[in-house]
């Protein structure tokens, strides 16, 4: 199926969808870190070149989502204890930068009500991966509604390795950290939003 849906587009469209495949393959958890990725296998399963992963698999390494492993080849990055503490110091510093801004917004009680909502909707019941999803959409929610397109392209940024964080710590640990308690609280008076701890 994926191989039909690539043999109808050009060459720069096969290659984002080769890239967007193999993202989400890995920040899904299809592809657990320490995996090795060959460039062959994957071509033949995406039905694209060897040069066409060639370059997702580097885009990704860019992305901090894939490393040089043995023999040269590449696999799913394993971050060590002290890289996850780093990543999430680094995420809190940008989510308290957007709150600190979304506060000084004149439309700080619409913002408030949008993430009141978005705090709603992740902490509904669905499978892992939709907990997951929505989890982060609040956080991006959050960088968005500050207004700083700078902070929310650099959270994006980290975005993939968090997720993959997330995932390999499976259920029974994540789920903890996405309950609506964590989210706030966000105060009926439009006070700032008290962001999770990492």
């Amino acid at each position: 199926m994926i191989v039909e849906l690539l043999s109808n587009v050009g060459r720069g469209a096969m290659r984002e969808r080769a890239l967007k495949g193999l993202r989400s393959a890995i920040t899904s958890g299809q592809y657990r870190p320490g995996d090795d990725l060959g460039e062959g296998e994957l071509a033949q399963h995406l039905g694209v070149s060897r040069g066409t992963v060639r370059q997702a698999l580097r885009h990704l390494q860019q992305e901090g989502l894939v490393t040089a492993g043995k023999r040269s080849m590449l696999r799913v990055k394993i971050l060590s204890a002290q890289e996850v503490r780093e990543l999430f110091r680094v995420r809190a510093a940008l989510e308290g930068l957007a709150v600190r801004q979304l506060m000084a917004s004149p439309d700080v009680a619409a913002s408030v009500k949008k993430l009141r909502e978005a705090s709603k909707l992740a902490d509904t019941d669905g499978d892992f991966a939709g907990r997951v999803e929505t989890d982060l959409g609040f956080h991006l929610q959050l960088c968005r509604l500050s207004g700083n397109s700078v902070l929310v392209e650099t959270w994006r940024f980290l975005e993939g390795r968090i997720r993959v964080v997330i995932m390999s710590a499976g259920p029974e640990r994540a789920l903890m950290l996405m309950t609506r308690s964590r989210y706030g609280p966000i105060s009926r008076r439009s006070r700032a939003p008290t962001l999770p701890s990492p």
